[in-house]
């Protein structure tokens, strides 16, 4: 070990780890305990030292206890060894799709002289971490060959578990980051596969995270009272343990820590500093792709198949357009780390896939109802049908609340769906100019209280008229209507899909991206909406997308200034002046009516 603070970290970790044993070596022994005193009984008797009725007893109570004691430190023993501990959800990557890639970190591993990792994986996330996979419940089937014979009632084996620990790569890092900065940002986590392979550290480790996930069983929902009281009492046990060496596991962690980024310092430290800049920019890149372009995707069934791709390009277009990462633009003719990849393409659309499952809770196989879209087509399948969906959304709370259509003798079609009665309808008169008030709850269904709840739930107390009030609970509860049929239909969630067999399907999105919308953003969204379909079949307006701010509606190849002030006019005021004024400026015709889906 290199360096007076990698020492230290290394002998302070396996002091911890040694501790963290102790803590099940006191376990075992007051499990032992009756199993003792009955040795004790039983030798007196033998020897006729203890004899009597009395003692007698004792040997029958002290027995009783032990074997029930015995059995029950058995089954926790067992649950706790073969309980799967969590895995992260990733995307495997196989030596034959990025060879170079395993080149890399395997002379990154032989410069710091440590283990190399036994896999790579990818995860949709800005971090990388060592995650160990050595449980058997983690090691997938065999396959047999073709020549080898089959034994008739034999059970499947499985494959012994791989050496762990396996790498996870955020896959955001290799499409924005340069080769050099990655390894010079995979240097520290590389490091840790030496303390990992010490026994004690090791034994140690297996032995929290078989207790973590003795927890996760003893918690699993849908027992009968008899299992439930069972598993309620291994709970107790676990969660027990998990306090006696929780403090000395932290401590173990930040010891391993600290002896891993000792042995890195001598390993391209200096590209380090700089690299790690380009970490910070990857996530808000990614944050924003992922909120601004992706989520309105899959809120419309379709998921984006080169989210990786579109990180790249928003940070790029940030690099653009902000002066203080001019610089960050000349390390753009250096070669990007995804050219370590065999199939950079195949990988992203796995990346993406596992993405829209993990924050908003999408199936795991394409289909007529979740489909994948290219960035070329990104503005026609979702920027235009978003905005026609919400539109159709309005104009069905409208006729819900009886909003009479706006008439045109110049209107080829008065009933149609026009911006006009929108308008209209929100234009407050002077006579009837009403404070603001909150949203109150329109009886939109026949659902009963649930429906109306869920009205409830989404009124907001910001300012608006009491027109639009209205209409934003409306809007309200008519998307909780349609979310909740949506949830009603199977998705067929429960396909396997990467790493599947690591974690549960079950509570999918394990990440939501966003709190739900309050009422007056929602109206706000639909309007606009409203307005940009106007632009595209009154105006020859376009759909288009902006990397960093998501759909955006596009006046003559020029992106169309914001909107939300001329709409939150609108809304909160009952003043359509701002909005009309640039619909006359811009040529859009509110009388006319649009397409909707």
């Amino acid at each position: 070990m290199t360096g007076t603070g990698g020492e230290l970290g290394a002998r302070a970790a396996r002091s911890r780890a040694l501790a963290v044993l102790r803590v099940r070596s006191r376990a075992l022994a007051v499990a032992l305990l009756p199993a003792a005193a009955e040795v004790i009984l039983l030798t007196g008797a033998a020897t006729g030292q203890f004899s009597g009725e009395g003692w007698d007893t004792a040997r029958w109570v002290v027995g009783v206890l032990a074997v029930l004691v015995l059995l029950a430190a058995a089954g926790i023993a067992l649950v706790v060894a073969r309980a799967r501990p969590a895995a992260s959800p990733t995307v495997p990557v196989s030596e034959r799709s990025a060879p170079d890639l395993y080149r890399m970190v395997r002379d990154l591993a032989e410069r710091l002289d440590v283990p190399a990792p036994s896999a790579i994986a990818l995860t949709p996330d800005c971090d990388s971490w060592l995650e160990d996979r050595t449980h058997p419940a983690h090691a997938p089937p065999v396959t047999r060959a073709h020549d080898e014979p089959v034994v008739p009632g034999a059970r499947p084996e499985r494959r012994l578990a791989v050496p762990a620990p396996v790498l996870v790569i955020g896959s955001p890092f290799l499409w924005w980051m340069r080769v050099a900065e990655l390894r010079a940002v995979l240097a520290p986590v590389v490091a840790g596969t030496g303390p990992s392979a010490q026994p004690d550290i090791a034994a140690a480790r297996r032995f929290v995270r078989g207790l973590d996930a003795a927890v996760a069983v003893a918690d699993a929902p849908g027992r009968g009272p008899l299992t439930r009281w069972v598993y309620a009492a291994l709970g107790r046990v676990a969660r027990l343990l998990l306090r006696g060496c929780r403090e000395h596991a932290a401590l173990m962690e930040r010891g391993v820590a600290t002896a891993a980024a000792e042995r890195a310092h001598a390993v391209d430290y200096g590209p380090r500093i700089a690299a790690q800049e380009q970490v910070g920019l990857a996530y808000a890149g990614w944050d924003r792709l992922l909120t601004k372009v992706a989520l309105p995707a899959w809120r419309m069934g379709r998921w984006p198949s080169r989210l990786d791709v579109g990180v790249a390009a928003a940070l790029t277009e940030l690099s653009r357009r902000d002066r203080l990462a001019d610089g960050f633009a000349a390390r753009l003719g250096e070669r990007p780390a995804c050219d370590l990849l065999e199939e950079p393409g195949a990988v992203d659309e796995a990346v993406s896939l596992l993405t829209a499952r993990l924050f908003h809770g999408g199936p795991a196989e394409s289909g007529p109802s979740w489909a994948p879209v290219d960035w070329q087509a990104y503005p026609e399948e979702v920027v235009d049908r978003t905005w026609r969906a919400e539109a159709a959304r309005l104009h069905r709370v409208l006729d819900s609340l009886g909003v009479s259509p706006s008439l045109d003798p110049a209107t080829p079609d008065p009933g149609g769906p026009t911006l006009a009665r929108v308008l209209d309808h929100l234009t407050e008169p002077a006579a009837d100019s009403a404070p603001t008030v909150p949203a109150p709850t329109p009886p939109l269904d026949n659902e009963g209280s649930e429906g109306n709840a869920d009205s409830a739930d989404s009124a907001d107390p910001d300012p608006a008229t009491e027109r639009s009030a209205l209409l934003a609970a409306g809007l309200s509860a008519a998307l909780a209507r349609e979310e909740r049929e949506e949830s009603a239909v199977p998705r067929g969630a429960r396909a396997q899909g990467p790493d599947s067999t690591l974690w549960e399907d079950g509570d999918l999105p394990l990440f939501p991206l966003q709190p739900p919308r309050t009422g007056r953003e929602l109206l706000a969204a639909h309007i606009t909406a409203m307005i940009c379909c106007a632009a595209v079949d009154t105006a020859g307006a376009a759909p288009g997308l902006d990397w960093l701010d998501g759909p955006t509606l596009l006046l003559d190849g020029e992106r169309a200034a914001d909107l939300t002030p001329k709409v939150l006019s609108l809304i909160e005021e009952g003043d359509p002046g701002p909005l009309r004024a640039w619909l006359t400026e811009s040529g859009i015709r509110p009388e006319k009516p649009v397409r909707l889906v």
